[in-house]
C-alpha cells in the first residue's frame, strides 16, 4: 500500500483510512460462510424493518426497543462483548452507576463501524448527533441515519445549517436522554484517533462527557471507506461470531474550573487514578462563567470569538487522549479533509 503513503500519519505511520482486508478463507469454509450469510440475512432484514419502520416511531417502552436491538446484534453474530469502565474492577459493573453515562450526560464515541451506534442504542438509547470539523454545533440524527453515516462520504459543512444546535441546548431540551457525539466526524479503521471537532465545546461546563471506545475482532467490519454495503454485510453475517470490546473513560468536563486536563494529571501523579472522581463539582466557582471569560464563548448558544482557545483545546485533547488510550491506539494528525482526498485517490484507482 505504498501508493497510499501520503495518507499515513507522519508521526506514527498509521493509515487510518485504509480498509482492513478480511482474513483469507479456505475453499472448505466458503460454503459454510455463504450458508450462514443466507440464513441470517432474512432475520436481519425482518428485524431492521420491524425496528426502524415501526417500533422506533411508536410510543413503546424502552424494554421492547432494547430487546429488538439486542436480537438484531445477536443475529449479526456479535455475541461476546468485553465491557470495562475506568475506575471499576472487573465483575463490578452493576455497582458502577456513578461511572456510567446517564440522562443529561454526553457520550463522545469513537466511530469505526455501523455497529457502533447500534450497540450504543442497545445499551444507552441515546440521541445521536452528527458533528462537523469546523462547527461547534451538531445535527440531531436518528439511529438509522447514524448507522448509514458510517457508509457515507465525509462532509465538512452541513447541507442545512438551520438544523444545527448546540449540545447545551440539546441537553436542556432532552433532560431524560443521553446525547451521543462522534467527534471525529467520520469513520476510521480503528487504528488511530483523528483530530476532534469543536462540537464538544458547546456543552455546558458542568455537563459530564464520557469518552467511549469500541473495537472489534476481526476488524474487517470497520468501514473507513464509504459505500460497500453488500460486501460489509457479507463480512458481518458470514462469520460465526464477532468480538466487541467496549471501554468507557472517566468523565470529562468542558470547563477548566471543574476538571481540566492539568488538574487531572496533577491528581493522578499525587494520589492515584481513582482520585480523579468528582462526585460533587463546585458549581459556585462558575463552571460556565470560567469558560466564557477564558474564550469569549456563550456556552448556551455556542457562539465564539475567534478560534479554539488553549483551554478549550485542552478539553478536546483530554477526550482524544482517553479515546486513544481506551482503544490502545495513537492520535494522528490526518483529518476529515485528508480522508476526502484519500477517497478521491482510492475510488479513482479502484475504477
Amino acid at each position: 500500500m505504498e501508493k497510499y503513503s501520503q495518507f499515513r500519519d507522519k508521526g506514527t505511520a498509521i493509515a487510518p483510512f485504509l480498509p482492513v482486508p478480511p482474513a483469507p478463507v479456505s475453499i472448505v469454509w466458503t460454503p459454510i460462510y455463504t450458508f450462514l450469510f443466507l440464513c441470517r440475512i432474512p432475520f436481519v432484514a425482518s428485524l431492521s424493518i420491524l425496528y426502524f419502520g415501526i417500533i422506533e416511531w411508536l410510543p413503546v417502552g424502552g424494554t421492547i426497543k432494547y430487546a429488538v436491538l439486542w436480537a438484531l446484534l445477536g443475529v449479526t453474530g456479535v455475541w461476546w462483548v468485553d465491557f470495562q469502565v475506568d475506575g471499576v474492577k472487573r465483575g463490578q459493573i452493576s455497582a458502577a452507576k456513578e461511572h456510567l453515562p446517564k440522562a443529561g450526560t454526553i457520550i463522545a464515541s469513537s466511530f469505526t463501524s455501523p455497529l457502533d451506534p447500534l450497540y450504543l442504542a442497545g445499551i444507552f438509547q441515546p440521541i445521536f448527533t452528527r458533528s462537523y470539523p469546523n462547527s461547534r454545533r451538531v445535527e440531531r440524527i436518528t439511529l438509522l441515519h447514524a448507522i448509514l453515516l458510517a457508509f457515507a462520504p465525509p462532509a465538512i459543512v452541513p447541507q442545512d445549517e438551520s438544523k444545527l444546535v448546540t449540545l447545551a441546548s440539546l441537553v436542556e431540551s432532552n433532560p431524560n436522554s443521553i446525547i451521543c457525539v462522534f467527534p471525529e466526524c467520520t469513520t476510521t479503521n480503528g487504528r488511530g484517533i483523528l483530530p476532534l471537532s469543536p462540537s464538544l465545546l458547546s456543552a455546558k461546563g458542568d455537563t459530564k462527557i464520557y469518552p467511549v471506545n469500541l473495537r472489534y475482532t476481526p476488524q474487517d467490519v470497520t468501514t473507513p471507506v464509504s459505500g460497500g454495503y453488500v460486501s460489509w454485510l457479507y463480512q458481518l453475517l458470514s462469520k460465526p461470531s464477532h468480538q466487541m470490546r467496549v471501554r468507557i473513560a472517566m468523565r470529562v468536563y468542558n470547563s477548566s474550573s471543574i476538571d481540566s486536563p492539568a488538574k487531572r494529571s496533577e491528581k493522578a501523579i499525587g494520589t492515584g487514578y481513582d482520585s480523579n472522581i468528582f462526585d460533587a463539582p463546585d458549581l459556585r466557582n462558575g463552571a460556565n462563567g470560567s469558560l466564557e471569560r477564558e474564550t469569549g464563548m456563550d456556552v448556551t448558544t455556542g457562539e465564539t470569538e475567534g478560534e479554539v482557545s488553549t483551554q478549550e483545546q485542552k478539553v478536546l485533547d483530554r477526550v482524544a487522549e482517553d479515546l486513544a488510550r481506551l482503544g490502545r491506539v495513537k492520535r494522528v494528525g490526518l483529518d476529515i479533509g485528508d480522508k476526502i482526498d484519500f477517497l478521491k485517490v482510492w475510488l479513482k484507482r479502484r475504477r
